[in-house]
């Protein structure tokens, strides 16, 4: 048996590797919810909005720009409502919140898709490396912000990556997260992406009502805009290597969408998955005590910036 089909089986939920969004939502109603989408532009956040809006669903489509969302939304068919939020603009999230807030919807689901990957030179922002900013200050802001606007059984769902894996041997560098004292693409990505981890991972102990979840989700190897910021030569390599494993963009939002929608999954909290299957995360995605200081640390950084929340929304 080749390492393809091996790859290709289907685990215990009877998704695996090959599944796409449209087969794990297949029969699923989603009309009534509401589901929040950050990174809806283009890639994995476009697939997951179209598939979802598919069901039945009303979703809001989150992208950089008002005209990237606006944009993204009117190509789905289906209910689909724009918000501006860069996540590596903590006015804009505050905005983004602000907006959401005044549309007077629970949330059936927030799927926090969007990211940066590997970026070649360290890049900064308030302070901070960009990747560390965007992928996970950004996104608990966000979700943070909403969490009184989740449903009762609500979901929040943190896209993360097997990448977590090349995060610092600390996991989480707090006397770095400026990257200041050191840069590597790789290891700052597998940092960023292990917080999206320990951030569900913690979230699920903090949820205000018992059918709330939170999880996170790996959603394979997938040939995106996510490395549109890798080098030429890097690209290539990327391309070359990786190919035979590649998911399409479809089979790649599978486990956002089974873990966000499908009713198998909708008391399961506080777990990784990859392939629409629980997988085992690096053994420091379990460290309780880290989970707890960078949640601390995270908040204590987000008080610092100014609260623009007043600001005029943008949807």
């Amino acid at each position: 048996m080749s390492i393809l089909s091996l790859i290709k089986g289907r685990g215990a939920s009877g998704f695996g590797y090959g599944s796409t969004a449209d087969q794990v939502l297949h029969g699923i109603d989603l009309h009534g919810q509401t589901i929040l989408v950050t990174g809806c532009a283009s890639g994995l956040g476009a697939e997951t909005m179209r598939a979802l809006c598919a069901r039945g669903a009303r979703v809001i489509g989150a992208a950089r720009s008002i005209e990237q969302s606006t944009l993204a939304c009117a190509q789905i068919e289906g209910e689909a409502h724009s918000v501006a939020c860069d996540l590596s603009e903590p006015a804009s999230v505050r905005r983004a919140i602000a907006s959401v807030r005044q549309m007077g919807l629970p949330l059936d689901a927030i799927i926090a898709n969007a990211g940066i990957m590997a970026l070649p030179q360290l890049q900064q922002k308030h302070g901070y490396e960009l990747q560390f900013l965007t992928n996970h200050i950004g996104h608990h802001l966000l979700i943070t912000g909403l969490l009184d606007q989740l449903a009762e059984n609500g979901r929040v769902v943190m896209l993360t990556s097997v990448f977590h894996n090349k995060a610092p041997r600390a996991g989480i560098e707090f006397d770095n997260l400026s990257g200041d004292k050191g840069y590597s693409p790789w290891t700052a990505y597998g940092q960023s992406k292990l917080a999206n981890l320990l951030f569900a991972k913690h979230l699920a102990t903090k949820l205000p009502k018992p059918g709330q979840t939170a999880n996170a989700v790996h959603p394979g190897t997938i040939k995106t805009q996510l490395q549109r910021n890798l080098g030429s030569t890097t690209q290539a390599a990327f391309s070359f290597l990786g190919a035979p494993f590649f998911k399409t963009i479809a089979q790649g939002a599978a486990s956002t969408c089974y873990v966000a929608a499908h009713p198998q999954t909708a008391t399961v909290s506080g777990a990784y998955f990859a392939d629409c299957n629980i997988a085992q995360p690096d053994a420091r995605a379990n460290n309780t005590e880290l989970a707890r200081k960078l949640w601390e640390t995270t908040e204590q950084i987000i008080a610092r910036f100014p609260d623009h929340s007043g600001d005029t929304p943008q949807w």
